[in-house]
Order: structure tokens, then C-alpha cells, then sequence
């Protein structure tokens, strides 16, 4: 009897030590978080969807198009034909267009190839257009129920924007190819956040700038 005593107890004790050498393993392994993203795997890119948007409706927001960002940016240079495609017919169909910037900088520091005109509203802030500024209003005054957000950079001013849009009940249009950052990552993770966020997910739309209809 004593000998069957020993041996369980042995084993029980064998058990408890290898139960709490794993959980001290697993424990390491699930705080060692750098490491752990080192297996991240790029998912499949977006589905993009065509859209016909209401003229009446919508607004295109034209995000920091600035020489100071966008100026020096080799993606973001390459992009401004097809975002002028854009603007040239949201003028057309009398689409309300508001420009930002961000800083010091102002309607005059807007790259002259996607330049406001007239009376197209102009706010400035950092990575949320609408932190302290008045484009809420501008939007809600003008009857706006969706927004085209293209800009840079993706993961600057297009992700805040774009996440507060939806925050705010827009509908939001993303065309990836007018949204952009020399860093590739930067746009893509700002692209899938924007698709799989909760809450904003379900307002936002990815899409391609010839793939819009006013």
C-alpha cells in the first residue's frame, strides 16, 4: 500500500510540474508578441465592388493632395491622373469636393494638378478632418449622405477620416487606387482595417476610381 501511495503521489506531483512548465511555455510564447507576428501571413487582397453614387448626395473629400506630402511621395505622384479623372467628374455632375490639409498649410499648398476651384470648402487638421473643424457640418448643411475619400496617406488622413465618416453615418467609398503611402504595408493594413473594422466595416465600400458612377 504504501509503495501504491508513493507512486501516485509521485505521479500527481509529475503532472502538476509538467501542467505549470507548459502554461509557463505557453504564457512566454503568448507575451513574446513580436515573434508571434513574424508568422503573419498578407491576406487576400480586397474584394472591390462598382458603385453609383447619388451626385446630390456625395461628396468627394480630397485629403492632403499637398506638395509638402504628397509632392515627395512617389505613389502618391502617380496617382494624381487617375484622381484628377475623379474630381474632373464629380465637377461634372456638381458633386460638393472639400479639400484639408493639415499644419500650417492651406488652400494654395494643394499640388496644382488636383487644386480647389471657387468656393470648394477647405478645412484644416491632422488625421481626423473633423477634429476641430467644421466638415461635419458642411457635409450635413450640404444633404451629404455618402463621401469618396481619396487622398494621402492611407494611413494618415484616409484611415481617420474615412473611420470617423462611418462614425458618423456616412457611407463611405474607398477607392484604393486614389488612396496611397510610399509605404506599402501603411496602405494595405489601412485598406483591410477599413474593410474589417468593427462598426466601420459595415459603412465602408473599397472600390477602384473607374469602377464609380455619379
Amino acid at each position: 500500500m504504501q509503495k501504491s501511495k508513493f507512486t501516485s503521489t509521485h505521479l500527481l506531483a509529475s503532472a502538476v510540474a509538467l501542467a505549470l512548465t507548459g502554461l509557463l511555455v505557453v504564457t512566454a510564447r503568448a507575451d513574446d508578441i513580436v515573434t508571434a507576428w513574424a508568422s503573419v501571413k498578407a491576406p487576400p487582397a480586397p474584394e472591390l465592388k462598382s458603385v453609383t453614387v447619388d451626385p446630390k448626395t456625395t461628396a468627394l473629400l480630397m485629403l492632403d493632395f499637398l506638395q509638402a506630402n504628397c509632392g515627395h511621395g512617389r505613389r502618391c505622384t502617380a496617382s494624381l491622373p487617375i484622381v484628377k479623372k475623379l474630381l474632373d467628374e464629380a465637377r461634372a455632375k456638381n458633386v460638393l469636393v472639400v479639400y484639408t490639409a493639415f499644419g500650417k498649410f492651406s488652400a494654395k499648398d494643394v499640388l496644382p494638378q488636383v487644386a480647389p476651384k471657387g468656393n470648394e470648402p477647405f478645412v484644416v487638421s491632422f488625421l481626423d478632418k473633423y477634429v476641430g473643424t467644421n466638415l461635419d457640418k458642411i457635409l450635413k448643411d450640404a444633404g451629404i449622405k455618402t463621401v469618396i475619400t481619396v487622398g494621402s496617406a492611407a494611413n494618415g488622413a484616409v484611415l481617420g477620416t474615412a473611420s470617423a465618416s462611418a462614425q458618423r453615418g456616412f457611407n463611405v467609398i474607398i477607392p484604393v487606387d486614389g488612396v496611397s503611402s510610399d509605404d506599402l504595408y501603411a496602405e494595405q493594413s489601412a485598406v483591410w482595417n477599413l474593410a474589417h473594422a468593427p462598426v466601420i466595416a459595415a459603412k465602408d465600400t473599397l472600390t477602384r476610381i473607374d469602377m464609380i458612377k455619379f
